[in-house]
């Protein structure tokens, strides 16, 4: 049975400009986002359902037995369209977090799903992500590759301090790739999407600038691998070549 304490949301809509109709494309006979949401399933933290502005995706995650909820076409981030998904499922507010899982995610392990709460038995964060170790100065330079700045508090844990596309911190030491998967404590989402952008989340475009510089504290589990996004069509052909595998 699930735990209705925790809400997992997977935001999916068919306006990506480098791959329309990104959420219904084949995979290894599946669309897309179906095997983000058999992820999300097999993670068994929370009731999961899909947030989307489109009939063909709610039809596409009905048909393979998953719970769809039917959002504003408006919306400027996924945020704002799980912060509503949430409000309708769960009008009597017993969902104390909300797990924003990205819908271009297919590869995600449900053990990095899970790995997304510790940080929030903290009663001081007010939302949690993951991040990984960068191997590559491929990864390292590019802009693509949101870099996580944060503070060591032992184990596999982190205090963000910033988030940037830039290579960063300067000098040696690790680096992190960060990976945008977010756990809210629900109080912590809904002050979130109220907030208007930050400066710094227009000028890097990362809207969890947003959350740090209105002071919310966000901490990082640091996890072994990178899930592969399906932005490209490169990136598609290689996870279903990995996805055809498995």
């Amino acid at each position: 049975m699930p735990d209705r304490r925790i809400l997992v949301l997977i935001p999916a809509r068919m306006a990506a400009t480098r791959l329309p109709g990104k959420p219904l494309l084949d995979i290894a006979g599946l669309p897309m986002i179906v095997h983000v949401l058999r992820r999300a399933e097999e993670a068994q933290i929370g009731r999961v359902a899909v947030a989307t502005d489109t009939m063909e995706i709610a039809e596409a995650v009905r048909a393979h037995g998953g719970e769809a909820i039917m959002t504003r076409p408006d919306h400027p981030s996924g945020s704002d369209r799980v912060f509503e998904a949430a409000c309708k499922l769960d009008p009597g507010r017993q969902a104390e977090i909300v797990v924003n899982l990205q819908g271009d995610f297919p590869t995600i392990s449900p053990e990095n799903i899970r790995d997304v709460l510790a940080p929030l038995e903290d009663p001081a964060v007010d939302i949690a992500t993951l991040a990984s170790m960068i191997h590559t100065e491929d990864e390292d330079t590019a802009p693509s590759v949101v870099k996580a700045v944060g503070s060591p508090l032992g184990g596999r844990r982190m205090r963000a301090l910033y988030f940037t596309r830039a290579t960063a911190p300067h000098g040696d030491g690790p680096r992190y790739h960060h990976i945008g998967l977010y756990a809210y404590r629900r109080a912590a989402l809904e002050r979130y999407v109220k907030l208007p952008p930050s400066p710094l989340e227009l000028q890097e475009k990362l809207e969890q600038l947003r959350a740090l510089e209105a002071g919310m504290r966000i901490d990082i589990t640091i996890v072994d691998t990178v899930p592969r996004g399906v932005d490209t069509p490169v990136d598609l052909e290689t996870t279903r070549r990995i996805l055809a595998k498995s």
